[in-house]
């Protein structure tokens, strides 16, 4: 019997149809009716949805199922779409593009948009204890402690302070890494973990799931930072060049485009040797190492 070759295509359309349908239910919309069309137009607004099917993958993984994931899994969405929120208003990024939709706070306006981004950061904690199923409750406490860590001062929220400071100025590479690796890789990277948590993986797991998530977070900053360059605002769907026009410091700007896609490949080819020791398990982990190398938006 010949074994079927993943097809990470259909793996993505599978998954990204489960989350879209939890994430729509999980924001049914309620009174006052503004606050929930301005969460449901941001999380709503498509994407690739890598977060939560990167935490769906390490839990099964780790042989847990995705029903004991998908809370968790929607919540890390919410997390990063408030982030994306708060990074496009006018005192961060000022952006008025976002997935080829005006963002936010251009159909909102600012106050809607703070709060939206506000009220989508408290919800996934709350749908994570209210949701799992099927999970020891101290793993669920871990998971939420954890996700706090990776968004708070410690994580996505210090990233940023850090790259707004840095805006204009001349950075060490020391600094640049500083910033990706918890302004994105934070999230990335407890996406990834926290689906091993869930299913009640060893420590030898997460820690390989830990620095799986690591590097291909740094690889998905890296090329980042190339399309913001090589890409047209209509691949991106946000503002092309913005980083150029603020003179923020990226690692083409550091490196050169050659040096940073051969520093990307080459964080890719490390993620995946963390998980060749569990075989036809992580192919669907493999495949979206590649994936986040090869994407051109």
């Amino acid at each position: 019997m010949v074994a079927q070759t993943f097809n990470l295509k259909t793996y993505l359309n599978q998954r990204q149809q489960q989350v879209e349908e939890a994430l729509s239910a999980a924001l049914a919309p309620a009174y006052p009716e503004r606050i929930y069309e301005a969460m449901r137009y941001s999380v709503l607004a498509g994407g690739k949805r890598l977060r939560p099917i990167l935490c769906l993958a390490a839990c099964e993984l780790a042989g847990g199922s995705i029903e004991q994931a998908l809370p968790t899994a929607c919540a890390l969405e919410m997390i990063h779409t408030m982030s994306l929120i708060h990074d496009d208003l006018p005192a961060m990024d000022n952006d008025d593009f976002r997935r080829g939709k005006p963002t936010n706070h251009k159909v909102f306006g600012e106050d809607i948009a703070i709060l939206a981004g506000d009220a989508l950061l408290a919800f996934a904690f709350e749908h994570i204890a209210r949701q799992t199923q099927g999970v020891p409750p101290q793993l669920v406490l871990q998971v939420i402690a954890r996700i706090g860590h990776a968004v708070a001062a410690t994580g996505l929220v210090g990233g940023q302070v850090v790259d707004l400071e840095s805006e204009g100025k001349a950075i060490s590479l020391e600094t640049l890494e500083y910033i990706h690796t918890h302004k994105t890789g934070a999230l990335l990277e407890i996406s990834v973990v926290s689906g091993g948590i869930l299913a009640g993986g060893d420590e030898q797991l997460l820690a390989r799931l830990s620095r799986y998530a690591q590097d291909i977070g740094l690889a998905f900053q890296i090329i980042d930072d190339i399309l913001d360059i090589t890409a047209t605002s209509e691949q991106l769907g946000k503002t092309a060049g913005k980083d150029q026009a603020v003179a923020k410091a990226t690692y083409p700007s550091l490196w050169g485009l050659e040096a940073s896609r051969q520093k990307a490949e080459a964080l890719i080819r490390s993620a995946k040797e963390q998980l060749h020791p569990y075989g036809s398990q992580a192919e669907p982990l493999l495949a979206l190492a590649d994936f986040i190398t090869r994407r051109q938006h």
